[in-house]
């Protein structure tokens, strides 16, 4: 048996943890409640009903920037997609980049109409490409009044260009579009990233331009205006994240991003667990490159000005740090329930109770939540109730992926294989 005196120091050795459990909590409270707060305030604004703008005549010159890397699977037909747009041919070129491609990506994409552009340097990521393609395209030479940037696993709705015009008519240099699925119920996981990629349309992008913030750059479908890319000046892509670093790029710069809902791209989404740890792991590491690199120039603008819009800029950059925080504060709730049952000497039942009680709500929450946007953004169709019985599961999968990638960030660009191979008036 311990002496009195040492079973004393233990009491409060204990008694001090316990505090500095608390207070922990706590902090991670106040900040999740914060952060929490904040966006569902700014998803309120998507409840404002969007202005109907009027399509105006043809006037811009468009070039849509295609980086392909092993896609013989599906370049062909998103080039027939762009091919088929309400919009004058003369007005708008396609130009596919080929990269370290190892099929007949090139030849499929010029056989079904595109142009092809060789890039003269290193690519090990869509970002490299773009540190290619948005300099050159953009010279006066080229004539092009704006490029629009889609991945080569998509289809293109066929108002996309007419919508982007009238965006740049409105004085838009910077434009994302709807991201909209082609194979949202083919399995669970490409129906979560349906329902996720819907909820960023709505309750982010969309609400964030009703707003009047910036809209978020979301990878594929956006616009960017040669001129933009003029006064931009002598910027590059450094991080496997290019579409978020040109959010950052836009802010430093003074300018807005617009969100176009008339623009719409429809995009692969994975098939496999795998595929889509692999796609998103590369997202996280990304965003925390972003951070590290971006941080301090972002805070000295807040100090001058635009303050709301980088305050906004910062939550979503930072939002992978938010989800460890939450899972940090789970696991502190853990061992303090743990802690107050031993001193109760309760039965363990109590803990293995308030374990499946939180599964439970947590689960009918993240599934009654992505069947209201299914419901919201009228996508009822059979099959989609896979993904949204499994999009908890998506969702909670990405707290060990944060955390992975919190000390392990990827060097290299992966490629995830497309295969998806339906045309246009299959998804429209």
């Amino acid at each position: 048996m311990l002496p009195t005196q040492q079973i004393l120091i233990i009491e409060v050795a204990m008694l001090f943890f316990e505090d500095i459990l608390k207070t922990t909590l706590l902090v991670c409270n106040i900040l999740l409640s914060a952060y929490s707060l904040y966006n569902i305030g700014i998803a309120l604004f998507s409840l404002r009903k969007s202005r109907r703008l009027e399509i105006s005549e043809p006037r811009h010159r468009f070039a849509y920037l295609v980086a392909a890397r092993n896609e013989e699977a599906v370049i062909g037909h998103l080039v027939e997609s762009l091919r088929q747009q309400n919009y004058p041919a003369e007005l708008f070129d396609v130009i596919v980049v080929p990269n370290n491609c190892a099929d007949r990506t090139r030849f499929v994409a010029e056989q079904a109409g595109a142009r092809i552009t060789l890039c003269n340097t290193p690519v090990r990521s869509k970002g490299d490409v773009l540190n290619f393609a948005f300099p050159e395209l953009s010279k006066p030479d080229y004539h092009y009044d704006a490029l629009c940037v889609v991945d080569a696993d998509n289809l293109v709705h066929p108002d996309f260009l007419s919508a982007m015009n009238q965006a740049l008519l409105n004085g838009s240099k910077i434009a994302q579009g709807y991201r909209d699925s082609k194979n949202p119920v083919d399995t669970g996981i490409s129906g979560s990233y349906s329902i996720y990629f819907w909820l960023i349309s709505r309750f982010m992008s969309g609400a964030r331009h009703k707003a009047g913030l910036s809209a978020a750059i979301g990878g594929s479908g956006f616009m960017i205006s040669t001129s933009l890319i003029r006064e931009l000046g002598n910027f590059k892509f450094v991080t496997m994240t290019e579409d978020m670093e040109l959010n950052v790029f836009c802010y430093l710069a003074g300018t807005r991003v617009d969100f176009v809902p008339g623009a719409i791209v429809y995009d692969e989404q994975p098939l496999t667990f795998f595929q889509s740890w692999k796609q998103r792991q590369r997202w996280s590491g990304g965003m925390y490159q972003i951070s590290e690199l971006y941080s301090l120039p972002v805070s000295k603008k807040l100090y001058r000005n635009r303050m709301l819009h980088g305050l906004d800029l910062v939550s979503l950059f930072r939002s992978v740090h938010m989800h460890v925080l939450w899972f940090a504060s789970i696991i502190v709730t853990f061992i303090l329930k743990l802690i107050d049952i031993l001193e109760k000497q309760a039965p363990p039942a109590e803990l293995w109770g308030l374990l499946f009680t939180s599964f439970i709500t947590s689960w009918l929450m993240m599934t009654g939540a992505a069947a209201l946007i299914v419901v919201l953004e009228k996508k009822l169709q059979p099959g989609i109730w896979r993904g949204i019985l499994t999009f908890w599961f998506f969702i909670m999968s990405w707290l060990p992926i944060n955390i992975i990638s919190l000390f392990r960030k990827p060097k290299e660009w992966e490629q995830i294989r497309h295969e998806r191979s339906i045309r246009i008036q299959d998804v429209t």
